[in-house]
């Protein structure tokens, strides 16, 4: 539900535009606040229909007094950290404060099916949004994979199904976000920058079912020793999705098939060598998105068929082409070290490996560990290249295998040249792509365009 009241959000980028026109769209008197004074106002209000344009207020550069008692609400964008000094300038004022899952949520009118953790989380929201609009819903599928929640929110209505990927920045400023089924699919180190410790990260990422009941459901990976500690005390039914052992209740892989038994209900979806995405992560990213179908009453062999004909995402161990018998692929969403880890070891060829990026703070000697001899050029550009190096070297890895190059472009000819029949060039960067590109979607495609161009 949302109130007719003085509503200021906080950031002008895609989050906060998105906001700010949900907002105006039921007629809230609306002012958005950025940091940056040389913002291009007029660009940002282009974001708006004609009616929009005037009800919507620009504000830059410093937070006044003005403005805090001003507003009567808050709404927070997902990269403005909650221990940021707006944050306790506003709380300090008593003025409430929300974030766009939120104030999405608050609008919602259909049932929300939501998915976080580390990795993953966008191959499984794709596939369970492909699933449920198979079965005949009108679906939504939302996040940081193109729509954002609040574009989507006002045309929800009784019936609908919001499928929602949802981060670690956006559970920190949700109080009442309610999913009908919830999934968490791994906790592995990540913006640690952000969070500090790993404890506030598992308990940011255990939000998604902080407001479930016991007569909803959460999918959780047993494989995963955090979340299964965490079992025990989420407030929902737990399904437990697991890749290496055979389960009581829950989803598992059985000699390659996956295999369920939840509630009464009990039979198999499909064998691995049907899918058309690989590794192991993908398989386990099948099976949660299949579990939170099966415990939203979709019908079995309507999943099975939409697994069996899904391609995966753009950007995740994505294939590119084949050249000169060099395979290439494009990983651009390996944004941590796990992720990438599961890149590498979906690889059965002599890799030329290309790493590095903005610096989130993560640990890479395990990603290092996990080559098993596969890397034959291990290519490093931007921010995180020293550090990602001295890791490498630290592990054993034979420093003449490292390259050190200054730009993106660099670092891709320099795998073209020296790639031969048989080998494949990654990109798996295992780091955000901040400082070089806009996004990781941005450096994919790039990636894409000079493999094709070489």
């Amino acid at each position: 539900m949302i109130k007719q009241e003085n509503t200021l959000v906080l950031g002008a980028g895609r989050s906060g535009v998105g906001a700010a026109k949900l907002l105006t769209g039921y007629n809230v008197p609306v002012t958005v606040f950025d940091g940056n004074e040389s913002l291009d106002v007029e660009a940002f209000l282009a974001n708006f229909d004609e009616p929009g344009r005037g009800k919507v207020r620009v504000c830059l550069g410093e937070l006044t007094d003005e403005l805090i008692d001003w507003a009567e609400l808050a709404v927070i964008s997902p990269g403005i950290p909650i221990d940021h000094k707006w944050v306790g300038q506003l709380t300090e004022a008593g003025v409430p404060l929300i974030g766009e899952l939120e104030l999405a949520f608050r609008c919602e009118q259909g049932d929300v099916l939501a998915i976080t953790g580390t990795n993953g989380k966008t191959t499984t929201t794709t596939l369970l949004g492909k699933i449920v609009e198979d079965a005949g819903k009108k679906t939504f599928v939302v996040g940081n994979i193109g729509t954002a929640y609040t574009q989507a929110a006002a045309q929800t209505e009784t019936g609908t199904v919001t499928v929602a990927e949802v981060s670690s920045f956006q559970l920190e400023s949700a109080p009442t976000f309610h999913p009908a089924v919830s999934a968490i699919l791994n906790i592995t180190p990540d913006h640690l920058n952000r969070h500090y410790t790993m404890e506030c990260y598992e308990e940011v990422k255990e939000r998604i079912a902080a407001n479930q009941t016991e007569k909803e459901f959460c999918v959780l990976n047993y494989e995963d020793r955090r979340l299964n500690a965490y079992g025990a005390k989420c407030p929902a039914q737990v399904v437990w999705f697991s890749s290496a052992r055979r389960l009581e209740q829950g989803i598992w892989l059985e000699d390659g098939v996956i295999t369920y038994a939840i509630g009464d209900k009990s039979g198999t979806i499909c064998h691995v060598d049907e899918l058309q995405i690989i590794g192991t992560h993908n398989y386990e990213n099948v099976m949660a998105a299949c579990a939170m179908a099966l415990a939203y009453g979709i019908d079995p062999d309507s999943i099975a068929k939409s697994v069996r004909e899904f391609g995966g995402v753009a950007h995740r161990i994505e294939f590119v082409c084949e050249k000169d018998g060099v395979v290439y692929y494009n990983d651009s969403k390996g944004t941590n070290p796990d992720a990438a880890i599961r890149a590498i070891s979906s690889m059965k060829r002599p890799t030329l490996l290309i790493g590095g990026g903005y610096d989130k703070g993560s640990d890479y000697k395990p990603w290092i560990n996990a080559f098993d001899g596969k890397v034959k050029a291990f290519v490093l550009i931007g921010a995180t290249k020293e550090a990602i190096r001295d890791a490498a070297v630290e592990c054993g890895f034979d420093p003449a295998k490292i390259v050190m190059k200054e730009t993106f472009d660099e670092a891709v000819d320099y795998c073209i040249e020296h790639s031969e029949p048989g080998d494949a060039v990654l990109l798996s960067p295992a780091c955000a792509s901040w400082g070089m590109f806009d996004d990781y979607e941005q450096r994919g495609d790039t990636f894409k365009e000079l493999v094709r161009k070489g």
